[in-house]
């Protein structure tokens, strides 16, 4: 697998496919996010990698402050940039209650037992996949994303509940970004 990393090395999805950068997400970067796990752009433990990876596939602890007065609710979306794909690989994307200001260590794993954590499908199944960046490829990161929705998502297109839905479906049918911010991780499998 190392040998297929090296090959596709120069080949990533990119920063423009995040999230992030959707038009209907942008807004002011006032949502200030931290992890007790790891610091903004440096490695995560191994323990928040995917088990193929070594890891245990626990999601990271998150907490944030500067929620806007009006929010309904809030978005917090994981993704790959690096990955070798056409858009990032979609690692999770969770709807959280307004008066949240963190989520513990575990507590967007696929149990979806949290709280005010509404665990909704990624890329690949449902909850949070740890980091698992093919072998050899360089190091990835992990933009983990919250935005502060005016309005709550209920319905995507067509009617559909968003636990149903597709990541990107979820994506396309959030908007009233009223603060967002985010933090990045790394991880690489040498």
């Amino acid at each position: 697998m190392a040998a297929l990393g090296k090959l596709l090395r120069n080949r990533r999805a990119g920063e423009a496919g995040l999230a992030w950068h959707a038009p209907n997400l942008t807004g002011p970067e006032t949502l200030r996010v931290t992890s007790p796990d790891f610091e903004h752009e440096a490695t995560m433990p191994s323990a928040h990698a995917g088990k193929r990876s070594g890891g245990r596939n626990t999601s990271p602890a998150l907490t944030w402050t500067g929620t806007p007065a009006g929010t309904a609710q809030l978005l917090l979306v994981v993704e790959d940039p690096d990955v070798p794909l056409p858009r990032p690989f979609v690692h999770g994307v969770f709807l959280l209650d307004a008066a949240l200001t963190d989520v513990a260590r575990g507590a967007l794993d696929q149990d979806g037992a949290t709280p005010g954590v509404r665990v909704l499908r990624s890329g690949k199944g449902r909850g949070y996949l740890g980091a698992d960046p093919i072998r050899g490829h360089g190091p990835h990161r992990y933009a983990f994303q919250l935005f502060a929705l005016a309005g709550p998502i209920t319905a995507v297109r067509g009617g559909a509940d968003p636990a149903a839905a597709k990541p990107r479906a979820v994506l396309d049918a959030a908007g009233g970004v009223l603060a967002r911010g985010r933090i990045d991780g790394r991880y690489e499998n040498p």
